[in-house]
């Protein structure tokens, strides 16, 4: 603050130029000592037209890894990195101890240095072979790894559609969903649709992922950040290793998004038979489910939801073993029910079910939305 004399009056405010290149701005007071006060006020910088946002920064700073598990792929598997992106920065082929040897036949015809291949001496099992893959891109600093089978049937040129939603913070996991576009489910096998319908609906109600589709579909995407939370000890080995990852992606409350992609079948031959898997499959997802519901309602929780499970499991049990009862009694003497009797058995099986559809509804929005952090 400055202050001069003045003997004239001066306009209110005027503009002088600053060595510095900005401008100094003088405001005049006027008053009874005829003093002028002076006031050094500095213009702020101007923001950039272009500047890049804080999500967008993120998305470019995002290093992406594709961990590929290989058992007997050599047909296909250099088709398959060939048509890997740069938006990828490392390659994971893993040798899930291949009778063809796949590992050694990438590192003899594949001059990307963007590959690294790493070999089992025994089989895993998809599960097994993914997961290490996942060690491997967690110690090499990856922000997101995708998992792409090397049997031709997922098209790497929806890496960036799958890790879009991972990029922006919106999901934590992403996979593909082949029956989204109709129109490319005439290539699919009828009995693998059949397959997948029953697998999808077990999978609901195991995971908790009310909200997904094709859990069968191992075209995934993962936040590191995320991974490194999961029981890799846990976690199934085999074909049950992509319905096993959404129940556990549940219990720690990750946000799953469904990516449609079309389906992608050629002369490859899956190893995953239905007939083969359905029993294993069907006690797996009974296991998940009774862990994911113990878990969530009754270990971690315990509110409306879980009192309309209890009662309605006892009143519906109760209802049917009363009918039951009334029924062979009255078989056996030949006295028909009376309507008293049939409605002792009634009322608890209507209330049960009632109950069980309060808890079924509860559960169906419960689905996490919240992206971790």
């Amino acid at each position: 603050m400055q202050a001069v004399r003045l003997l004239t009056a001066f306009h209110p405010t005027r503009l002088a130029p600053h060595p510095d290149g900005v401008y100094l701005e003088f405001k005049v007071a006027r008053s009874l000592t005829g003093t002028l006060s002076t006031t050094d006020k500095r213009r702020p910088p101007p923001v950039p037209q272009n500047a890049p946002t804080s999500k967008e920064v993120a998305e470019s700073e995002s290093k992406i890894a594709v961990v590929i598990p290989c058992y007997r792929e050599t047909a296909h598997i250099m088709s398959v990195i060939e048509s890997i992106g740069d938006e990828v920065s490392q390659i994971f082929v893993i040798d899930d101890a291949c009778p063809d040897h796949t590992g050694k036949y990438v590192l003899a015809n594949c001059t990307d240095g963007r590959v690294k291949v790493l070999t089992h001496g025994q089989n895993t099992g998809v599960g097994g072979a993914t997961l290490t893959g996942y060690k491997s891109a967690i110690e090499s600093g990856a922000n997101i790894i995708v998992k792409l089978d090397g049997d031709g049937q997922m098209d790497p040129a929806h890496i960036e559609d799958l890790v879009k939603p991972l990029r922006q913070g919106d999901a934590d996991y992403a996979k593909g969903n082949r029956f989204f576009n109709l129109d490319g489910l005439s290539r699919m096998p009828k009995t693998r649709i059949l397959g997948n319908l029953l697998l999808s609906f077990a999978s609901k109600v195991s995971s908790g992922y009310w909200n997904v589709f094709d859990p069968t579909n191992g075209y995934t995407a993962i936040r590191s950040n995320v991974a490194q939370h999961l029981p890799f000890d846990k976690l199934d080995q085999g074909f049950f290793f992509e319905s096993d990852m959404l129940f556990r992606l549940y219990l720690l409350r990750a946000v799953v998004a469904d990516i449609p992609m079309p389906a992608n079948y050629g002369n490859e031959k899956s190893s995953l038979k239905i007939r083969n898997v359905i029993f294993s499959f069907t006690i797996k997802h009974w296991i998940n489910t009774t862990k994911r519901i113990f878990y969530t309602y009754f270990l971690r929780d315990f509110g409306v939801a879980s009192i309309e499970l209890v009662l309605g499991k006892i009143m519906l049990l109760c209802g049917m073993a009363y009918g039951v009862y009334g029924w062979h009694g009255s078989s056996v003497s030949g006295v028909p029910a009376t309507a008293g009797t049939v409605l002792l058995a009634a009322l608890p099986v209507i209330l049960g079910t009632q109950f069980l559809i309060g808890f079924i509804d509860h559960d169906t929005r419960n689905v996490p939305t919240k992206p971790l952090r």
